[in-house]
């Protein structure tokens, strides 16, 4: 690995593990402080707030700086906030906390993918983001088991000294390791606010809501699942999840293939129309404990295979605009976790089995793909009208040349 992503691959293992380690702590979180575990719940809720209020409003702010220096400043904002998480004395606490530690969430993604993709080497630039969402997938597989445990076994809050002491390393390299690229000097937010006018800019942001979301409608219940319907104990499900997070590593990587080895909106169509097809898939093979594995290994795959192309998607769009743009994009994805998790829960609650949140995800993953097919023949449109008045002005320009000449 280049040295100089090492920095935003630590920052995702950070981000990864507070994100998704308080699925696992909620038992012990509402034991502690004396709440209900749905009211525990709503600290997911809080994170993903602040995740999607910080995201273009930090970046808004911060823009104008050295992406190095605005990544240090979220870095550091994201780190004192753990820490104050875990040191939260009641719930009241812990939710404002929570709220803030998810605001340099998106800010960070997004100025750290821009800035993958101007230190990598050409041709490669979404295989470089890919690295910086490894982070994610790494906290997936080791980060969120090993918080889990501790939480369960000593105390929640050593979980978010883990973060904590992930967040410092991360400020360490990201001192030592990124490089000092330039900050836009010229910079106009008004003129980088008009790209969210363009059509383009609302069918990338209601394809990750929407697509994205249908992860989430599977991820979210994945623990019944394996256990209600395809019979393995609750202590099985932390090796469960590990295997997902294994998909989502491999997956990860070959998105950041695909969309270096074609292009970013046709690899992105291509994954969630596999997306809803293995989401399928999983309603009808989850009731066998063999089939079940394999597919929590290839969904985990297919769905964290989007996770760069879409990403190199908003930023190839938002010329100008580029790091504003991509913390959108962050923010619309925990807008997919919210909506994901919501609608999966509905067939739910009309009695129906654990399998039915699949289908639910399939149908989400298949309205991002049409959204999808719609920005691909918008871009094919006016590509073939760029041709064309081309092809007029060049027979133009021949004759005045010609008569020059004479």
């Amino acid at each position: 690995m280049n040295k100089s992503l090492l920095p935003l691959t630590l920052g995702g293992l950070g981000i990864g593990i507070t994100e998704f380690v308080m699925m696992g702590l909620l038992p012990d979180i509402a034991k502690d402080l004396h709440v209900s575990i749905p009211e525990a719940g709503h600290l997911i809720s809080a994170y993903a707030l602040g995740v999607v209020i910080g995201a273009p409003v930090l970046v808004a702010i911060a823009g104008k700086y050295p992406p190095k220096h605005i990544l240090i400043a979220l870095m550091a904002m994201f780190t004192v906030f753990n820490a104050c998480s875990a040191f939260a004395p009641n719930f009241t606490v812990l939710f404002m906390t929570r709220l803030l530690s998810g605001l340099p969430h998106g800010a960070f993604f997004g100025v750290g993918s821009v800035v993958a993709s101007k230190i990598a080497v050409k041709g490669k630039e979404a295989q470089a983001v890919s690295l910086m969402f490894l982070g994610l997938t790494i906290a997936n597989i080791a980060g969120v088991p090993l918080g889990t445990y501790i939480g369960h076994h000593f105390s929640w809050r050593f979980s978010f000294a883990i973060v904590v002491a992930v967040g410092l390393i991360t400020l360490f390299s990201l001192k030592a390791f990124l490089p000092a690229l330039a900050a836009n000097a010229e910079r106009n937010l008004k003129g980088e606010l008009s790209f969210f006018k363009k059509t383009e800019a609302w069918l990338i942001i209601f394809m990750i809501s929407i697509g994205t979301g249908g992860l989430f409608c599977w991820y979210s219940y994945i623990a019944p699942l394996m256990t209600n319907v395809a019979g393995f104990s609750e202590d099985a499900v932390t090796y469960v999840l590990i295997l997902a997070g294994v998909g989502m590593m491999v997956g990860n990587l070959l998105g950041g293939f695909l969309a270096d080895r074609f292009s970013a909106g046709k690899a992105s169509a291509a994954l969630l129309i596999a997306m809803a097809a293995t989401l399928v898939v999983v309603h009808f093979l989850s009731f066998n404990p063999i089939t079940a594995l394999v597919m929590t290994f290839i969904t985990g795959a297919v769905a964290f295979a989007l996770a760069a192309p879409i990403q190199m998607l908003m930023i190839n769009t938002a010329k100008g605009a580029e790091m504003i743009a991509a913390s959108v994009s962050q923010a619309s994805f925990n807008i997919g976790n919210a909506l994901g998790a919501f609608l999966g829960g509905l067939p739910l609650v009309y009695h129906f089995d654990y399998t039915w949140p699949a289908i639910v995800g399939a149908a989400m993953a298949f309205a991002g793909a049409l959204f999808a097919f719609a920005f691909n023949s918008r871009k094919k449109d006016v590509i073939e009208i760029t041709e064309i008045k081309q092809s007029k002005e060049a027979p133009l320009l021949n004759e005045n040349v010609s008569c020059d000449c004479i």
